[in-house]
């Protein structure tokens, strides 16, 4: 448990970076620049080539943080079974990152709609005005909530992952080996008093009482 995989953790921990700030800068660097552009026709032109340009960089990103963290849990696969708490953890991690990639893959393919709109008159890069087209104001609408969600779901598996490091430390490491030792002790006890309860009942209606 105390063996070191740096290049795993490095590209676990760079890709989620990137994915994370490549995210928040987009939504709040990218599409608020856009919308500073006078003339109306384009803001989206201008906010989508910015957004193209970085997708190559998020996808290798992306790529580098699953190869990472399928890597991380391989190596660290004794511990889901020995250590208690981190199965638990290792659900969650894995329910935000399938999450946030659908998220982020669904932000893309409405991003690809945008580009191909062409130059409409907009107010930014998602908010329409009262001249955009009604197809070009759904994904913008539908944009708006998105491009805060993915930094939402990447920055909490930032935490999560943080708290996972925490889980190996020495001490967690022991406490948690304890915990699940002790748990499993535990079990046929409680079998046993299970099966003791229903034999007094039994007895119970077997006599009339």
């Amino acid at each position: 448990m105390s063996e070191r995989h740096t290049a795993l953790r490095s590209m676990h921990d760079l890709g989620l970076a990137a994915w994370f700030g490549g995210s928040l800068m987009g939504a709040l660097g990218v599409n608020g620049a856009a919308a500073q552009i006078n003339d109306s026709t384009q803001r989206l032109p201008v906010a989508s080539a910015g957004w193209a340009r970085w997708t190559p960089v998020n996808a290798a990103a992306i790529g580098a943080h699953l190869a990472g963290a399928v890597g991380e849990l391989t190596t660290e696969s004794p511990r889901l079974l020995a250590q208690s708490g981190v199965a638990r953890m290792s659900t969650v991690k894995t329910a935000l990152t399938v999450t946030a990639l659908a998220v982020t893959g669904y932000s893309r393919l409405l991003g690809m709609r945008l580009e191909k709109a062409g130059g409409p008159s907009v107010e930014g890069t998602t908010e329409p005005n009262p001249q955009t087209p009604t197809n070009v104001a759904s994904c913008q609408r539908q944009l708006k909530l998105l491009q805060w969600a993915v930094p939402a779901l990447t920055g909490a598996l930032v935490v999560v992952s943080a708290y996972m490091g925490e889980q190996q430390k020495p001490g967690q490491v022991f406490r948690g080996l304890l915990a699940r030792a002790g748990g499993l002790a535990s079990a046929p006890r409680a079998m046993g008093k299970v099966a003791a309860m229903g034999a007094a009942r039994r007895h119970m209606v077997m006599s009339g009482r």
